[in-house]
């Protein structure tokens, strides 16, 4: 970017031309500057009156305008540049990662002790390992993320029991007290979570947009009051599945008996009867319904083509971190048919920068799961899927959803949260429009979320009640 000089033309010309014929006239034509005890005591208080005006429009003026330019671009007139395409889509649209893993890696590096000057250093100067610090989100323009409080399936996934459970809860309670400590250590970058109109206002203050998510509801340990919980606590996403079915919905993939991740053979068909009814729920929260992971039976359903005549969720679902089938066959992508019910639902499909989603072939292993392709895992396959979905069915419904901290390697060329420049770069060079790269980075999203705000408040307006727990005799 082109650092430019800048002067006071910020104001236009002729405004302050105006200003001083207006105010300041009748002082300027004067034929004679007469001594002060001379002129009449109203006259000289009327023309001092006079130039103070015009002296506090003046800088009212000036300071409007400086404060215009910051407002606008975030920064003020003396630091002025000229920004490059991809700068200025990320200065205008806020990039919001459909998916980070940053909680679950400050748990496995620092067992979540955040105030270890280790912790602090590294988050502040870069260096925190993984792919994501605060240097780096503030060189790749981060607008926000959806955090992931992130909790794997128990060892034995087929076991929906409360007690098998009940650690997971625990844990997931950890994660997100972990994200609202770091957010109170950080107000300065983090904001509170609050609805889409809150991210709207988060990014005009500078601030990232900063939801979370859970994946997987074995997180709820069976319990809507959890549920509700999480999402007091700031959770506005949930992932139906993780690795592992649940009493909910069936996932994508499993573990088997040797512990190798598998493609999962179904159990519910889809979604449950339980499971419409906590999708209900979440829709009069206004927790956004997340599709990655979950089959390809639990994809249809959600979207209400399933065999049963059930209608679906009434708002808009999400992928949030999943990318295109027909480029990469991997079960944890979207197929080609699920994608005009994601258009038809207004949804959004967030493209995944984990290579063995973006870079892969169909193989004949016993797992089910394709090759991994190495030669094209890169960050121009990464802009492959964006474009493949967007072509096929619109722009107004891809998005980013990296997963970053949350895998072990990365795409060349997109390694870490500094490089969200150089995809959006990426994106235009493959003919990606600004308007629509500004869409895809994070507008889609907020639509989303916001589309599921409006049905949350048309359900609770309607007199929707929450959905109550089958609960136990407490001497039972």
């Amino acid at each position: 970017m082109t650092r430019l000089p800048i002067s006071l033309s910020i104001v236009p010309a002729h405004l302050l031309l105006d200003i001083v014929i207006v105010y300041c006239q009748p002082i300027l034509t004067m034929e004679k500057e007469p001594l002060l005890g001379e002129l009449p005591r109203e006259a000289t208080k009327s023309k001092t009156r006079s130039l103070i005006t015009a002296i506090r429009l003046l800088a009212f003026t000036f300071a409007a305008s400086f404060a215009g330019c910051y407002f606008l671009t975030g920064f003020w007139p003396l630091d002025y540049v000229v920004y490059s395409p991809a700068e200025r889509v990320l200065i205008r649209n806020p990039l919001i990662d459909g998916h980070n893993d940053l909680l679950i890696l400050m748990r496995v590096l620092y067992g979540n002790h955040i105030y270890d000057p280790e912790f602090t250093d590294k988050m502040e100067n870069g260096g925190l390992g993984g792919q994501v610090d605060i240097p780096r989100m503030n060189k790749g323009k981060v607008g926000g993320a959806f955090w992931s409080a992130f909790v794997p399936c128990p060892a034995n996934g087929s076991d929906f029991s409360d007690a098998a459970y009940a650690p997971y809860v625990k844990t997931t309670l950890e994660q997100i007290d972990l994200f609202n400590r770091l957010s109170e250590m950080y107000p300065r970058y983090f904001s509170p979570a609050g609805d889409s109109a809150a991210a709207h206002r988060a990014f005009a203050s500078h601030k990232l947009i900063s939801p979370m998510g859970i994946e997987g509801l074995h997180q709820i340990g069976n319990s809507i009051s959890t549920l509700r919980l999480y999402h007091k606590l700031g959770v506005r996403y949930a992932t139906l599945t993780w690795n592992c079915h649940n009493a909910y919905a069936d996932a994508a993939l499993v573990s088997n008996s040797d512990n190798q991740t598998v493609v999962a053979p179904p159990l519910w068909g889809g979604v449950s009867p339980a499971g419409k009814k906590l999708i209900q729920e979440m829709n009069r929260l206004g927790m956004l319904v997340d599709l990655s992971h979950v089959s390809q039976n639990t994809m249809a359903h959600v979207f209400g083509h399933g065999e049963d005549g059930w209608q679906g969720s009434i708002a808009p679902p999400i992928f949030s971190h999943s990318s295109a089938y027909s480029i990469c066959p991997h079960p944890r992508n979207v197929p080609d048919h699920i994608l005009p019910y994601v258009k038809a639902a207004r949804g959004i499909v967030m493209i995944n920068a984990n290579p063995d989603f973006i870079s892969c072939r169909a193989s004949n292993s016993s797992s089910g799961l394709p090759e991994f392709v190495p030669e094209t895992s890169n960050i121009q396959q990464v802009v492959k899927h964006i474009k493949y979905i967007g072509d096929m069915i619109g722009y107004d419904y891809v998005g980013i959803g990296t997963d970053f901290d949350g895998i072990e390697s990365t795409p060349k060329g997109f390694e870490d949260v500094s490089k969200f420049p150089d995809l959006v770069t990426e994106m235009l060079k493959q003919g990606i429009s600004e308007h629509d790269a500004g869409k895809v980075v994070g507008r889609n999203i907020l639509r989303v979320w916001a589309d599921a705000d409006a049905v949350a408040t048309w359900m609770q307006r309607k007199g929707v009640l929450p959905l109550e727990d089958e609960v136990k005799h407490p001497w039972e």
